[in-house]
């Protein structure tokens, strides 16, 4: 059984994005591993009681990401993460840790300080 992925309603974060945002942290995290496999469409929207069809937006968007693959008449699964892969990807995520190290250190934190947090990782 999947852990569970939190969906607030009230947020003004659409559904689909917050399943998938779900998943993918589920997935960053190592709490679902690489060929495993994820609930279908279907028994996703009954475990979180919302319609198939945003479950399935958010399944395509994954993996158009590379987070999941689909293998026809067997399912959804979590992919293997391959480094370098998506070049685009990886540079705007570097270019947004940047722009949040720049900020830090203009709110006074030291670079040694921003080191020591990337070094817990």
């Amino acid at each position: 059984m999947i852990p569970i992925i939190n969906i607030d309603p009230k947020k003004p974060q659409p559904i689909f994005e917050q399943v998938k945002e779900g998943l993918k942290n589920l997935i960053i995290r190592g709490v679902l591993k690489p060929d495993e496999k994820i609930p279908s469409v279907r028994e996703m929207a009954q475990i979180l009681a919302i319609n198939p069809n945003t479950i399935q937006r958010a399944y395509r968007e994954l993996e158009q990401e590379g987070y999941v693959y689909q293998v026809t008449g067997k399912g959804t699964f979590v992919a293997e993460a391959v480094p370098g892969v998506n070049r685009e990807k990886i540079d705007a995520l570097i270019d947004e840790v940047l722009k949040l190290a720049r900020e830090l250190i203009y709110l006074g934190v030291s670079k040694e300080e921003i080191k020591s947090y990337l070094d817990k990782l």
